[in-house]
């Protein structure tokens, strides 16, 4: 393959590797650093009425897709009540319903609300009002006073929103009589309202809460929406400040539906909202909420939770690979074997790295005395292999046994090590010593064991481990990484030691 095309595949699967996990994580939620945490409100809508003695219907609006939050997470608490959710138009409703009830009834309904940076409260986009515009009525003084309100804050305006704060403004003065004569008849957010169906604009009341930690017995706030035919989109109005209501801490609770509340068999309906401030892992909320997500069906979250298990580790070996070509590739120590560093880093996972450390050199060790008796019998190899596994699995059998009576409980893990890989390990090394001494078995068991721990701490470490299971597409990566030091010819550190002495002259 031509050097420049090799080089372009090897950054273009690098790149595709970050940019899959980034946009994993940007759709999903999955964070990319562990034990992140993200906040989260609980809101209780508690409803206190007087039933009348028979059956009983109360149906609350709640929230579908409110601006500026998520809903992560409802319940309500309702006893000896059947409860349901209605959907009506882009409305939706918390149904309770009993046979029969009579005296003070409390209901409640709690809903968690993760706030979404992305979303703003002051522009929604829900439906575009398709109806014409609803006809306003008023008493003869009111409409000579709507009319030079109206009259006043257009000359002044030029757009919806410039209307909007206009009228706010004429509404506000204290010395406007017009002002005063309305505001007598109807609630600032209703004068409002009607001012601005009164110019031809699609108006109505919006109901919000103001979130605040740890806050009882709060009531809903009016706000007022007004679409803007330019932007297509509506326009949440504070009535009192005349300005946008850009909080983020604003939940809006109630924007588009016939009422707030409705009871059928009972009277005094009464809504009042608690809340609280809470934090959530992030993964969590991620989990919840990438259900729908197209990366969602490659996710290894779909598996059993035994299948996630097994998976956590075996995609913790490319980490181990890379480590293994780096330490050989660049580095230039040298291993018994290719890949047993990794297996042997992979059964650290289960024992700990000093447990498991001294039982594979204890195994080692006492494997090859044993394999240099049997050098002596003369036996053809697959018989010698065989009984070398044996002996191998009697060895791990009795340090597991021995760990156990002493009170150690990591003495059964010694069975995590890779029986068939340590029996084959013994056997080279025993050849080894053989052929080039014992020097040659010190430098390449040393080396194995090295890079085996090195190994095993990028594969132990929680950042790694996090990013390589929950974004699996770092593996293209990994592999253009290993595409690239494959490449490498030129000296090892190890070797530039030779040059010590020309540098000296």
């Amino acid at each position: 393959m031509n050097k420049n095309l090799f080089f372009i595949v090897a950054g273009l699967l690098f790149a595709a590797g970050v940019a899959l996990a980034l946009s994993r994580s940007l759709l999903t939620g999955v964070p990319l650093i562990p034990g992140k945490k993200n906040d989260v409100w609980l809101v209780e809508a508690r409803v206190d009425f007087t039933a009348h003695g028979g059956p009983v219907k109360v149906s609350l609006d709640i929230p579908v897709t409110p601006p500026g939050f998520v809903i992560y997470h409802e319940q309500t608490t309702s006893p000896g009540y059947g409860f349901s959710f209605v959907k009506e138009r882009h409305d939706r409703r918390g149904e309770w319903a009993v046979r029969y009830a009579r005296g003070p009834q409390t209901l409640y309904y709690k809903g968690q609300f993760i706030p979404d940076r992305q979303a703003s409260p002051a522009q929604t986009k829900l439906a575009t009002p398709k109806k014409s515009v609803e006809k306003v009525y008023w008493d003869e003084p009111l409409a000579m006073a709507s009319g030079e309100i109206l009259r006043n804050a257009t000359r002044h305006s030029s757009d919806t929103p410039s209307l909007t704060r206009e009228l706010i403004r004429e509404l506000s003065r204290a010395d406007n009589p017009d002002a005063k004569l309305i505001l007598a008849a109807f609630p600032m957010h209703e004068a409002l309202k009607r001012l601005l169906l009164q110019s031809g604009l699609h108006s109505r009341i919006a109901l919000g809460l103001r979130l605040e930690d740890a806050r009882r017995n709060q009531s809903l706030e009016a706000f007022v929406e007004v679409f803007d035919p330019k932007k297509k989109s509506w326009l949440l109005y504070d009535p009192k400040s005349g300005r946008l209501s850009l909080d983020e801490n604003l939940l809006m609770w109630h924007q588009d539906g016939p009422s707030l509340i409705d009871v059928e068999g009972g009277t005094g309906a009464e809504v009042r909202f608690s809340m609280i401030h809470q934090s959530v892992p992030a993964l969590q909320l991620a989990k919840r909420q990438q259900a729908d997500s197209l990366f969602d069906i490659f996710s290894v979250h779909q598996l059993p939770v035994e299948e996630q298990s097994m998976f956590k580790l075996l995609l913790l070996l490319p980490i181990g690979a890379l480590v293994v070509v780096f330490m050989r590739i660049l580095v230039g120590l040298k291993t018994s074997g290719t890949f047993m560093p990794v297996l042997i880093a992979l059964a650290f996972l289960q024992t700990s790295l000093i447990p498991g450390f001294v039982s594979f050199v204890s195994i080692v060790f006492i494997g090859l005395l044993l394999r240099n008796y049997l050098s002596s019998l003369n036996l053809l190899m697959v018989a010698r292999i065989s009984t070398i596994i044996v002996i191998v699995i009697f060895i791990i059998g009795v340090l597991s046994l021995v760990g156990y009576h002493l009170g150690f409980n990591t003495g059964m893990t010694v069975t995590f090590f890779p029986i068939i890989i340590i029996a084959w390990t013994i056997e080279r090394m025993s050849i080894l010593w053989e052929e080039e001494g014992a020097r040659e078995v010190l430098v390449q068991g040393g080396g194995s064991l090295l890079v085996a721990v090195l190994a095993y701490l990028f594969m132990s470490s929680q950042l790694l481990g996090h990013l390589f299971f929950h974004f699996p597409e770092l593996n293209l990566s990994v592999i253009a990484l290993l595409l690239l030091m494959g490449q490498y010819t030129g000296y090892k550190l190890t070797e530039l030691r030779r040059f010590r002495s020309m540098e000296l002259r």
